[in-house]
């Protein structure tokens, strides 16, 4: 049987009036019309994302929800209810938030990290924020200088405590960040070190280039966590500057023009450009 919360390929084994019939493992499960791409036919197939609907019954849909099961994902609370609170989940259906997975009060339009998993008793997709047993390094599934997905979880003294690729913890000491971070912000990053009591600290951007110190050095190692292009230039307000780099336009500017004297980086008419070196 399949598994809510989850994507599946299935097959097409039905056409109606109101949309298609997928092979669900034995079961026939609805892909409504308005989700049917044009010119579908039957053994055909597709790749749906599987829920609940409000009859609880298993229904299949093209929409990309925002977390699947086993994801931590940040979601915005759009009703409260004296049971929990449901979530916006990026379908045509909220995910619901028990009032005893809460960790303290919540509000409408706010958003909260929530672990998405199965309800054991009522075999529905739930959140909880109840999840820090879930996120160990008894296992440590990744190498010194990996490439990694990191999800800001919550500021310590040293850094930014950083949950990597889903499954592990991290730290991501503040003299490694360069720019305004959140909780629940995702970034590209790589293990820098895995020590022997099993804590691993990480680095933002790719592994592979030196870091320098100063102004110059920011750019840099934001050019490198931006894909090589940052859309700011000499016309840009020194709000923007300050609020992105955490230096004054004036020192952005002088330390622009030494990175374009090396010749590592190129001027353009919106922004600035890693050059390869």
């Amino acid at each position: 049987m399949l598994q809510a919360g989850t994507y599946y390929t299935l097959k097409v084994v039905k056409q109606v009036d109101f949309g298609v019939y997928l092979d669900g493992d034995g079961d026939e499960i609805l892909l409504p019309k308005r989700f049917v791409p044009e010119g579908l036919q039957i053994d055909d197939e597709i790749e749906v994302f599987i829920y609940h609907d409000s009859d609880n019954r298993l229904i299949a849909t093209t929409m990309k929800p925002l977390g699947v099961v086993g994801d931590i994902v940040k979601l915005e609370v759009v009703t409260i209810t004296d049971h929990g609170a449901f979530l916006k989940w990026g379908i045509m259906k909220d995910i619901f938030l028990p009032l005893s997975q809460q960790r303290s009060a919540i509000y409408v339009g706010d958003s909260y990290l929530v672990y998405i998993y199965i309800d054991e008793l009522t075999g529905r997709v739930t959140a909880t924020e109840k999840f820090s047993h879930k996120l160990n390094n008894d296992e440590i599934l990744v190498a010194e200088n990996d490439t990694v997905d990191l999800l800001i979880y919550r500021q310590t003294d040293l850094g930014f405590e950083v949950i990597i690729n889903n499954k592990n913890i991290g730290l991501l000491f503040y003299n490694e960040v360069f720019k305004e971070l959140r909780e629940g912000d995702r970034v590209k990053g790589y293990i820098k070190a895995i020590r022997e009591d099993g804590k691993i600290d990480v680095g933002i951007g790719q592994k592979g280039y030196q870091r320098i110190a100063g102004e110059e050095g920011k750019i840099l190692d934001l050019l490198h966590d931006n894909n090589g292009y940052l859309p700011y230039h000499d016309k840009s307000a020194p709000e923007e500057i300050y609020d992105f780099f955490g230096m004054s336009k004036k020192a952005f500017k002088m330390a622009v023009g030494s990175l374009y004297k090396q010749k590592r980086i190129e001027l353009t008419k919106t922004g600035i450009k890693l050059l390869d070196q």
